[in-house]
Formats: structure tokens, sequence, C-alpha cells
């Protein structure tokens, strides 16, 4: 037995010296990670100047993320069985900080979009979309709709998103808007099965961005008549097309209900 003035502290003093609590030195000591090598007069375990030393290394590891049974390992084996687990935990973290890199690339990403609504640079947007694309168009949709659903879920898509996907995405719209007005030049009526094919795919290019159910459907058709922007767009496609598509997703969506 020692004195403790000579030997060291008690788990007291120890856990204030190192700023571990004492349920935790209580803990590293049932698990044989940290034990107090001497006793007092009275019995008491108190804590040498190594088993402290001992403390800080653990902390150290525990700070790189090492798990504690791996630092019991790396402070008990030998030199060499110690250095290979260090390596292998060095490793492990440089693949976390990888990992962790991507989610805060990723993460960049979505707050990017969320605030710019997709990520292209102006030139790409025209160059993908065409002339008649605005840019400006999208910094408008975030000052009408950023705090909606529609406009969260359409960031979290748009980040994902490359510019080959856009590209899909700009030549499926434009198959689907050429059938339109061909469909419309030929006389189709609203509420026939070549209609509502159309309207559905319709649905379907919207639903690309956002989640667009039939009632959805029937709102944005509203607003292609009550925007000008919309109804010059589609009118260019075909003179009087944009009530012409209102009418057919409106009559798609009842027949949708029915079905």
């Amino acid at each position: 037995m020692t004195d403790q003035a000579d030997a060291g502290r008690t788990i007291g003093a120890a856990a204030a010296s190192t700023g571990v609590t004492i349920r935790t030195l209580h803990h590293w000591d049932a698990i044989g990670l940290v034990c107090p090598t001497e006793r007092t007069d009275a019995g008491y375990r108190i804590y040498t100047s190594a088993d402290l030393a001992r403390v800080h290394r653990v902390l150290i590891y525990r700070g790189l993320g090492v798990p504690l049974d791996e630092i019991k390992t790396v402070l008990d084996a030998p030199a060499a069985d110690a250095t290979s687990s260090l390596r292998r935990q060095r490793d492990e973290l440089r693949e976390r900080a990888v990992r962790l890199q991507q989610m805060a690339d990723g993460m960049d990403r979505l707050i990017e979009a969320r605030e710019s609504g997709i990520l292209l640079s102006a030139d790409e947007q025209i160059e993908i979309f065409g002339e008649h694309w605005q840019p400006v168009w999208t910094t408008q949709a975030h000052e009408r709709w950023g705090d909606t659903a529609q406009w969260a879920q359409y960031a979290e898509r748009a980040a994902d998103r490359t510019a080959e996907d856009w590209q899909q995405i700009a030549d499926s719209v434009d198959a689907l808007n050429a059938d339109l007005a061909t469909a419309y030049r030929a006389g189709v009526l609203p509420g026939s099965d070549e209609a509502n094919a159309l309207a559905e795919r319709h649905r379907a290019s919207i639903d690309t961005y956002f989640d667009c159910t039939p009632a959805m459907h029937i709102c944005i058709a509203r607003t292609y008549l009550t925007d000008p922007n919309y109804s010059i767009f589609f009118d260019s496609l075909a003179p009087v097309l944009t009530p012409w598509l209102s009418a057919i997703i409106h009559a798609n969506a009842s027949w949708s209900r029915m079905d």
C-alpha cells in the first residue's frame, strides 16, 4: 500500500484533473481499460501518474473516434500489433472523412438547389431548354413557391441531376408539347382516350419535379389560364392551345377520380 500523496489521486481527484466523469472512470475500470493500480492505507483505490497518463491516452484515441475495445487493444498490445491496429483505424477514419465530405458536398448542392432551383448556369439552361427559356424564371419560381413542400421536393431532385439528366427531361417535354399541339390541331376532344393519355403524360412530366396528384394537376391547369407567362408559351405551340390543355387536364382528373 502507498501513501495517497505519493501514489496519486483518488477517483474524484483523477476525474477533476482529466476532465472525465467519475462514472466514466468507474466504467473504464469495470471493462479493464484504465484500472487504478494503488490503494491508500484506508483501502481507497487511487490513480498513479502512469494511470493518469493512460487516461489521457484513452482520451486522445477516443477523440479520434476509436472504439473503447480497440483502444484497449492498442494500449495493451505489443508495439507491432498496436501499430497495425492504429493503421487500420487511420484508414477507417480516412474513409469516413471521404464519406463525410461527400455528404457535405451533397448538402451544399441541396442548399444551392433550394435557393436557385436548378444547378445549371444561365447559358446551360438556355442551351438545354431552348431560346425561349429565361433563367430568371427559376428565381421567380423560388420567390413565389420557395416555402412550399413542392419546391422542397423539386430542390431535392434537382440537387442530384446532371446536365445530361436535364437534357433528357427537356427532350421528353419537347416531345410531349409537340404531341399536345398535334392533337389539338387534329381536334382531339377532352375526355377522349387519346386526350386522357396526353393529360397523363403531362402529369407525369410534372411528377418529374414533384409529386403531382390529379387534384394538384387541376390547380396547375388553372394557373396556366391565369398566368400570362404560361398561356403565351403554350399558345406559341398552337393558337389557343392553353384552354384546350386545361380542359383535357380537368377531364382526365375527373375520369381518374371515378376510376
